[in-house]
């Protein structure tokens, strides 16, 4: 028979978490008010959410997302159907090493209105405990770098993208600060 130690084991791993949050419009400053709700259940090595937005005026939901997360030691995919049942996307993280320092990332997304399929795949690399570097390249030529800096109560992405399909194009650049209170 199963010991009681046992039975806290198996009672402790099945534990799930349960995550919801409800975003009420500011009615003096909206036209149409829209209501958001998002809910995570899911326990360390599989989550589910969903994420759904209503039009308190027009009655009907203004969009909705679901997905599912499953997590390993050393991976982690997700597959998400969002903009209202038009794209599905799945990633792929898979750590290189231990301290998870470094990882190869996978993206395919379909938008089943235009029938569009991209790939991207790239890397990423913590620098230190404030610095993150990653790159990533699609099947329609964007190449991308991002660089993550973190600095007390503050955290300043810095991105860029490149069309090597197209050359004569400027490239972009993006420049956020987030700051923390």
């Amino acid at each position: 028979g199963l010991t009681s130690t046992a039975v806290k084991k198996v009672i402790t791993s099945i534990t799930t978490k349960v995550i919801t949050s409800i975003k009420l419009p500011d009615l003096s400053s909206h036209m149409n008010p829209i209501v958001d709700l998002t809910a995570t259940l899911g326990t360390p090595t599989i989550a589910f959410g969903v994420e759904n937005g209503y039009d308190t005026t027009s009655g009907n939901f203004a969009k909705y997302t679901a997905g599912v997360n499953v997590s390993k030691p050393e991976s982690c995919a997700s597959i998400v159907l969002g903009d209202e049942g038009d794209t599905i996307k799945a990633w792929y993280v898979h750590h290189l090493d231990q301290l998870k320092k470094s990882a190869a990332v996978a993206e395919i997304s379909r938008r089943f209105s235009t029938n569009e399929n991209t790939f991207t795949a790239g890397g990423l690399y913590v620098v230190d405990d404030l610095t993150v570097v990653g790159a990533k390249l699609s099947n329609h030529g964007k190449l991308g770098a991002v660089h993550h800096h973190v600095i007390p109560k503050s955290m300043v992405p810095v991105s860029s993208e490149f069309d090597t399909l197209a050359l004569d194009k400027c490239p972009r650049f993006g420049l956020t600060l987030a700051l923390k209170p």
